[in-house]
């Protein structure tokens, strides 16, 4: 599922993750240096011991840190470098906590927990991984070295009585422990990741589907009343051709009117696909051979063949009850409107997969011009277009026929570095003798 992940916005979900992960961060170094404070206070110690000196300098560390990545994520464009950055130092951080907290018998390695979840939110089971490796390298030296005594524990200058199958196994649970976490908040926050797109798409669909009912009954009627006029209008002026000379200024003129009418009837059409589209001839389509297809078919198509890229990332076997000539016009005229939002050269990025065995998602991602968001909130609309050329139907078609079949469809997109647009569709069971769409 493609939703921009190269060019995170900031007024995105992930945007407001590191805000608030900066801002955790500020607060957990004001209390580590308030509690440092307050137990030497209690404890009446006359001058500060050098373990609580090196709390303070970490903490204050932490702080000129956080004030740094938000420095970087109010100015910054490069949002996914930042994650990685804050999860590597934290991780560092923690175990220099453990280290002056006495480090085998610390209270504080839960913190390495801590750092793998919010990794987790932030870079899904890919970062949670990483952190989870790192916090196991450094916890194992760590601990080896204080074993060793090549470092001594700030708070027990001897070295650690264990025996060395003890501290053999303290390690290994602790690191299983570590990647455990990581792999469960991975699923978790993928999942989490799913449902808060489904639901978003869900969401906004629901409000276009509702704005479109309302106009259904009115543009059905229109062009039913159109129909029949423009039916013996053509057949009129065709009459009237069979008694005029070809090549005269009259049969110039009456070319003009025949090719007008046409593309009216063409219109007429397409606003009665629009206002009762049905799912007449739907059998289930792998729709990874239906893609194919379509994209043959564009890399053929002269004027886009030679300037665009095509970048296919499609998972097999997968099927959709749809009419397979439905399913050919959404996807070309996604991949045509895609195209032409690109000035010059560029690439076009289809995605296909299935995360949940009843639902198949497909995106077609550009990096074009992109819309910007008065524009955004218009191009479902009918009659709504930014092209010379047009009706502004072909969008709000591909919208009620995704409908129809029990489908969805959303859009993301940032001026200046393109669009995305994702089709969220009912998987459908593989029929037994499955055929080529």
């Amino acid at each position: 599922m493609v939703n921009l992940a190269s060019s995170l916005r900031k007024d995105s979900y992930f945007f407001r993750q590191l805000k608030w992960t900066i801002l955790a961060r500020i607060i957990f170094s004001v209390i580590l240096a308030f509690s440092c404070l307050i137990f030497t206070t209690g404890k009446g110690f006359s001058m500060l011991p050098q373990p609580f000196m090196s709390l303070y300098y970490l903490a204050a560390a932490f702080l000129a840190l956080s004030i740094g990545y938000a420095v970087w994520l109010k100015w910054g464009s490069h949002l996914l470098p930042l994650a990685y950055v804050q999860i590597i130092f934290d991780s560092f951080a923690v175990t220099a906590i453990i280290f002056l907290t006495g480090s085998f018998n610390s209270v504080f390695t839960f913190l390495y927990l801590v750092v793998i979840i919010y990794s987790a939110m932030l870079l899904l089971r890919k970062g949670s991984l990483l952190v989870a490796t790192i916090a196991s390298i450094q916890y194992g030296i760590l601990i080896e070295l204080e074993y060793y005594n090549f470092i001594p524990a700030v708070w027990n200058p001897s070295p650690i009585s264990e025996d060395p199958a003890h501290v053999i196994y303290r390690i290994i649970i602790t690191i299983t422990a570590f990647f455990a976490v990581a792999f469960l908040s991975g699923i978790l926050s993928f999942q989490l990741k799913i449902a808060r797109q489904d639901l978003k798409i869900t969401q906004e669909h629901l409000k276009r589907v509702e704005k479109m009912e309302a106009m259904d009954e009115m543009i059905s009627g229109i062009a039913h009343e159109i129909k029949n006029p423009l039916a013996s209008l053509s057949g009129s002026i065709q009459m009237l051709r069979e008694d005029t000379r070809p090549g005269t200024h009259e049969d110039k003129l009456m070319q003009i009117i025949l090719r007008e009418t046409e593309r009216l009837k063409n219109i007429v059409n397409d606003i009665r696909l629009f206002a009762k589209p049905n799912r007449a001839g739907a059998v289930p389509v792998n729709i990874s051979e239906a893609v194919e297809d379509v994209i043959a078919l564009f890399l053929n198509t002269p004027q886009w063949k030679q300037r665009i890229e095509l970048n296919p990332v499609l998972g097999k076997d997968l099927y959709i009850d749809i009419n397979p000539i439905h399913l050919q016009q959404i996807l070309w005229n996604l991949m045509k409107n895609a195209a032409e939002a690109i000035p010059g050269r560029g690439k076009i990025t289809i995605t296909l997969e299935s995360p949940r065995n009843q639902r198949i998602y497909l995106a077609i991602q550009d990096n074009g011009k992109g819309i910007d968001s008065k524009t955004s909130r218009q191009i479902f609309d009918p009659f709504f277009t930014t092209k010379a050329e047009g009706t502004g139907l072909g969008l709000s078609i591909i919208h009620r026929l995704i409908h129809t079949y029990g489908g969805m469809i959303d859009f993301d997109s940032i001026p200046g570095k393109g669009s995305v647009f994702t089709i969220i569709f009912k998987n459908a069971k593989s029929p037994d003798s499955p055929t080529k769409s």
